[in-house]
C-alpha cells in the first residue's frame, strides 16, 4: 500500500465532497471511511484512478451517513442524486482546505491539529502520538475543530498569513512520536508556496529548510542538546541549505520583506559561516533590528541581545537584555550565557540553574544543569 499516495489525494478528494455540497465535518468523516476501504481493497488491486475510486467511494459513504441521519432529512433532495461515476476533476482545491483549517475562529492547537488531518492526511493516531496526547483528546480536538468550520463556505479569499503561522507551529512542534511534524510541516510548505504567489510562504519554506538542514548536529549520541557554537558542522545538510538560500534569495528579490523572509536570513548567515567563531554577528544584528521593526516582538528582542553580545560584547549584550520583561521564556538562559561571557561565573552558574527549573523540557533543562554544574566545578579549582 502506497500511503504517501493515499495522503497526497485525501486533500484533493475532500475538496470535491465539499464543493458538491456536503459540510466539511461530514465530508471528512466520509474521506476517511474511504481510506479505510481503501487499505482493505487496493492491495489486491489497485485502481486505474485512484482519485476517481476515493471520490465515488467517499461520496457513497457520505449519501448513506446522510440517509441515516433523520435530523438531516430536509438535505436529501440535495444530496439524493449521486454523480456518475468517472474520472475525477484534475482542480486542485487544497489551497482552500489550509484556509479552511486556519479560520480564525479555532484555536492554535486545533487549526494544526485539523490542518495535519485534513491537509496532510494524518490519522488522529498518528496526530494524538506526535502530539503525545490520548487519541480520544485528539478525536475530540479535531471533532470540535470540524464543527466549528461546518458552516463556512469556500467564496472568500483566506488569510495566507494565518496559514503561514499554522504551518509554522506545525514545524516548531519538531518530531515526536512516530511522525515528523518538522518533515511534513516543509512538505505542507512546499505546497502552499507553490500554489500562492506570496514571498512570505516561500520566506517560511526557506526558514524551515535551513533549520531543519542543521537538525542531526543538534543533539549528542545520548540525546543531550548541543549549542550552535558547538556543533559539527559537517553534519549538516548542505543540500537543505543552497535550497534554503537559493528560495530566500528570490523572495528578497521581490522587495517584499516579512519576519520569515527576515529570520529565513539569519538562519542563513548561521549557515554560511564555517565556524562559529566566523559568523557576521554584525550583519545578524542588522536583522533581528528589521525583524523587531517588523513584529515589535519582545522575544525577537531577547534573541537580539544574544547577536549584540556577540557582535559587540557581553556587556553591551547585558545592556540590550536589561529592558526587557525577566519573565520571557529563556530570558535567564539568556543572561547566564551573558554574564559568563563577562566572567562573571558566579551569577552565570546561579542563573543557569535557576533557568533549568524554568526550562520547558527535558533536555532543555538537562542541559542548563550542566551548564550550571560546569561553572561551579570551574570557580571550585
Amino acid at each position: 500500500m502506497d500511503e504517501a499516495l493515499l495522503r497526497g489525494l485525501t486533500p484533493s478528494v475532500l475538496t470535491v465532497l465539499v464543493r458538491r455540497g456536503a459540510d466539511f465535518a461530514a465530508a471528512e468523516d466520509a474521506v476517511q471511511d474511504a481510506l479505510i476501504e481503501a487499505l482493505r481493497v487496493w492491495p489486491a488491486e489497485l485502481p486505474r484512478d485512484p482519485k476517481g475510486w476515493l471520490v465515488t467511494v467517499a461520496w457513497r459513504k457520505f449519501l448513506d451517513a446522510t440517509r441515516a441521519d433523520t435530523a438531516r432529512r430536509r438535505r436529501e433532495d440535495r444530496v439524493e442524486e449521486e454523480p456518475a461515476p468517472g474520472p475525477a476533476p484534475a482542480v486542485d482545491d487544497t489551497l482552500q482546505l489550509y484556509f479552511l483549517c486556519a479560520h480564525p475562529s479555532l484555536t492554535p492547537a486545533s487549526a494544526v491539529a485539523l490542518t495535519l488531518r485534513a491537509v496532510g492526511g494524518l490519522t488522529t493516531r498518528q496526530i494524538a502520538r506526535a502530539y503525545l496526547v490520548p487519541e480520544a483528546t485528539m478525536a475530540q480536538r479535531i471533532s470540535r475543530a470540524k464543527r466549528t468550520v461546518s458552516g463556512v463556505r469556500f467564496d472568500r479569499p483566506g488569510d495566507v498569513a494565518t496559514v503561514l503561522r499554522v504551518l509554522y507551529l506545525v514545524f516548531d512542534e519538531g518530531y515526536s512520536g512516530d511522525v515528523d511534524l518538522a518533515a511534513e510541516a516543509i512538505r505542507l510548505t512546499r505546497r502552499l508556496a507553490a500554489a500562492v504567489d506570496h514571498p512570505e510562504a516561500a520566506g517560511l519554506l526557506a526558514l524551515m529548510l535551513l533549520h531543519h538542514a542543521r537538525r542531526a548536529a543538534r543533539t549528542a549520541s545520548d540525546g543531550s542538546l548541543v549549542p550552535l557554537a558547538e556543533q559539527d558542522r559537517s553534519r549538516w545538510d548542505t543540500t537543505l541549505i543552497a535550497e534554503g538560500v537559493g528560495i530566500l534569495q528570490a523572495a528578497l528579490a521581490r522587495d517584499r520583506l516579512g519576519e520569515y523572509q527576515a529570520q529565513a536570513a539569519i538562519a542563513a548567515l548561521h549557515a554560511d559561516a564555517p565556524t562559529a567563531a566566523g559568523t557576521d554577528w554584525p550583519q545578524i544584528v542588522e536583522w533581528y533590528d528589521e525583524l523587531a521593526r517588523l513584529t515589535d516582538s519582545p522575544v525577537v528582542r531577547l534573541n537580539r541581545a544574544v547577536a549584540v553580545g556577540e557582535a559587540d560584547g557581553p556587556r553591551a549584550g547585558l545592556a540590550a537584555l536589561a529592558p526587557l520583561d525577566p519573565s520571557l521564556p529563556r530570558y535567564t538562559a539568556v543572561a547566564a550565557y551573558l554574564h559568563e561571557r563577562d566572567g562573571d561565573l558566579a551569577t552565570a552558574a546561579r542563573l543557569y540553574a535557576e533557568a533549568a527549573h524554568k526550562a520547558p523540557d527535558l533536555a532543555e533543562r538537562d542541559h542548563l544543569t550542566r551548564q550550571a554544574a560546569r561553572l561551579n566545578a570551574r570557580r571550585r579549582r
